[in-house]
């Protein structure tokens, strides 16, 4: 009865008002931190409505991201997840001749207004790595500030990835400014583990996200 695990994994209750880009976007943010994704299928037919396949590379990546989001709150509807009963076509191509090419991901540009820091900062980079923003690391607080976002990142997307740590309590989105926002901890323990897990985390293929302190 089972179906033998295998790198897609077949989603469905999920919410049908959603557009379906929204949708695919919102399910890479949440999926990508369990491995490479290499596609994800969603459909808006009257049959396909409110499901969606996600391909993995690894298996290991699909069974692991199975297990920890079954169940998990998409669009305030729990999420029912399952291999898929057989492989995508993507995935039995690459069974055969066809070789996947990796993709050579170019590194993010730098959000808006990073500019004219960076030539001052060159020297610093290694040091300074984590934190594109300021000179020196801010003091730890239950407080982070997330740039480098994508122009599609909205406030249920970040809710997502940020609410599966202890102490989550609210993002909080800039008006007029998408590259940018803040996500609050309980303590600023709970934001660093939340910080260190997420540090650079690809929420689109060429957006890594920046996580700093946020200043006091």
């Amino acid at each position: 009865m089972d179906v033998r695990p295998n790198q897609t994994i077949y989603i469905n209750n999920l919410n049908e008002k959603i557009k379906k880009e929204e949708l695919k976007k919102s399910l890479y943010a949440i999926f990508s931190q369990f491995g490479q994704i290499l596609d994800i299928v969603a459909l808006k037919t009257l049959k396909m409505r409110g499901q969606a396949f996600v391909i993995f590379k690894e298996i290991g990546s699909a069974s692991n991201a199975l297990r920890t989001m079954q169940g998990f709150p998409f669009y305030d509807k729990p999420m029912r997840i399952a291999y898929s009963k057989c492989d995508s076509d993507i995935v039995a191509k690459l069974k055969g001749t066809y070789k996947e090419r990796p993709k050579k991901v170019k590194p993010p540009k730098p959000a808006p207004g990073t500019d004219d820091k960076k030539d001052k900062k060159k020297k610093q980079i290694s040091a300074e790595n984590s934190n594109p923003n300021t000179q020196t690391e801010q003091p730890p607080n239950q407080i982070l500030f997330l740039t480098n976002l994508p122009e599609e990142t909205n406030e249920m997307m970040l809710s997502m990835l940020f609410n599966q740590f202890p102490g989550f309590k609210e993002v909080r989105l800039v008006p007029n400014r998408h590259d940018i926002a803040f996500v609050e901890f309980t303590t600023e323990l709970q934001s660093n583990a939340a910080k260190e897990a997420l540090q650079g985390f690809k929420i689109t293929p060429t957006h890594a996200m920046k996580i700093t302190f946020a200043k006091k």
